[in-house]
């Protein structure tokens, strides 16, 4: 479910990432996202980065003794960061490697001399991972150790003078460990490192999944300041995440289209085709109905187009059309408001949304072809995010009645509803996979109210059999809002759409 966002621009841009070559020193070639890479501190055997723009992946090599003690040296690919920022990666070592305490990570540091003060979330080579900070120039290194060994998955945020650092490995919930009170400077370098622990010896890392995320100001307001996002798409099965596209602007709840050749996206009221193999969006032509929100659901056919949008009468609110794929004159479905698409039954027929009826949200269903609405639900607080799953022997949703907000199914006709989650996560918008197995679903964390789902937050998404059982985190991003909201599984079921927010200066 989702209010409506008005007055954005519709201009996106994609950034342009760069190739580096292996050199000493600190250069002024830019590195993919980083401005520059280089050597900090002496480096007997000088260190590169380089950045693989066809599979996002980066791959650092180093040298140097140490990070400890009261100087540090280490190759790193670095860019010049003010205010908060989250910063985010998915690292391994390249071999077996020589030291067991050579260590890769990410590091921000108020200058590039050897003695600087810092912070790094550091994993070494026999597992041990830390929260390691100089707080004053030429005092020896601190650190904080993480109950976790080994992990792959990196972040360190700051925020004021907090430093905070979230590892995990993929599929597990983030651990993390803080520092307060650690002031560099409000302008600082950031970026990922790695040393040897050797001077004599090179060591090599990768990275995937790298973002420098720039989150809202603490003062935005929701639906009237927005921040910039990605176009995502995800491997369900190992977690490797892809950037399609990049806007300063608020693009929202990615659906695939049915021969697996574009996503469909809203933005500014609007709705738009990005073409996979251009890279290209257009728009789809909707007539009068403009003020399109994030509750837009393709028929399981791929012909039809259902939109939700607040563009008829005002005192309704969101109200239901089709239209056909290609675009034209939308049918008003829904005969009163506000209602908020969710699902196609798959042979067509029907519709199911979240209605607002006497200040009571419940489920509904509707003829497709327009009728008479049907009450699936009838349950104190709020029920959302209804999807028929592909065979139409359940409708999957997302319900606050149990306390917290966890997944249910039900029959199609509102009967034997069952919870599928008990977790202390709140759990929305379940997304049945194309084969049947799978829903993909996206967490708030519990600092979220259950009945609310908010832009702009640390949330995760899971994976779990389509009958029940353990969640899996499959991916760890900023956002919420908008990330999720609709059907985003690829048709072979082998990936998911989805959006990622961070600040982006305008072009």
């Amino acid at each position: 479910m989702f209010f409506n966002t008005n007055g954005r621009s519709s201009c996106h841009f994609i950034i342009l990432l760069l190739f580096s070559f292996p050199a000493a020193g600190i250069h002024a070639q830019s590195v993919g996202i980083f401005d520059k890479q280089g050597d900090v501190g002496t480096a007997i055997k000088p260190g590169y980065a380089k950045y693989n723009e066809n599979n996002q992946q980066y791959e650092l090599s180093g040298s140097g003794t140490n990070i400890w003690f009261k100087k540090d040296e280490f190759q790193y690919c670095w860019k010049r960061l003010k205010g908060n920022f989250i910063l985010q990666a998915r690292g391994t070592f390249i071999g077996k490697g020589v030291e067991e305490h050579r260590k890769f990570g990410w590091m921000v540091r108020n200058s590039l001399d050897t003695n600087a003060v810092m912070a790094s979330a550091t994993v070494h080579g026999d597992g041990l991972t830390s929260l390691q900070y100089r707080k004053i120039k030429d005092a020896d290194v601190e650190e904080v150790k993480s109950t976790i060994t080994g992990p792959d998955i990196i972040q360190l945020e700051r925020k004021g003078h907090q430093y905070i650092m979230s590892v995990a490995h993929w599929v597990e919930p983030f651990v993390s460990e803080k520092i307060s009170d650690l002031d560099l400077g409000d302008e600082v370098y950031a970026g990922l490192f790695i040393c040897s622990h050797n001077k004599n010896v090179i060591e090599k890392v990768s990275f995937d999944d790298v973002r420098i995320i720039i989150p809202a100001k603490d003062d935005f307001v929701e639906y009237r300041d927005y921040i910039g996002s990605h176009l995502e798409i995800l491997d369900v099965m190992n977690g490797r995440r892809q950037i399609l596209y990049s806007s300063p602007h608020s693009l929202q709840a990615p659906n695939w289209t049915a021969d697996k050749k574009a996503l469909l996206y809203n933005t500014g009221g609007l709705i738009y085709r990005f073409d996979l193999a251009k890279k290209t969006s257009v728009v789809i032509h909707t007539d009068f109905v403009k003020e399109n929100n994030n509750d837009h659901v393709l028929s399981f056919n791929g012909k039809m187009l259902g939109l939700s949008s607040s563009s008829g009468d005002t005192s309704y609110g969101s109200i239901i059309y089709t239209v056909p794929i290609a675009g034209g004159k939308p049918k008003q479905i829904t005969p009163t408001g506000p209602s908020y698409l969710h699902g196609w039954s798959p042979d067509g027929k029907f519709l199911i949304y979240t209605g607002d009826r006497n200040n009571e949200y419940d489920l509904y269903k509707i003829p497709a072809a327009g009728g008479k609405e049907i009450r699936l639900t009838n349950t104190p607080g709020l029920d959302d995010g209804s999807e028929y799953s592909p065979d139409g022997k359940y409708i999957y949703f997302n319900s606050v009645r149990s306390g917290t907000m966890q997944l249910w199914r039900m029959k199609p006709d509102g009967s034997d509803a069952e919870q599928l989650t008990h977790d202390d996560y709140n759990n929305w918008f379940p997304h049945v996979s194309p084969d049947g197995k799978w829903i993909a679903f996206i967490s708030f964390m519990n600092d979220v109210s259950p009945s609310d789902h908010p832009f702009y937050k640390h949330v995760y998404i899971r994976l779990m059999p389509v009958s029940g059982g353990q969640p899996k985190v499959i991916a760890y991003l900023y956002g919420g809002q908008g990330s999720i909201n609709t059907p985003s599984w690829s048709p072979d079921s082998r990936h998911i759409a989805f959006i990622s927010n961070s600040e982006m200066a305008s072009k």
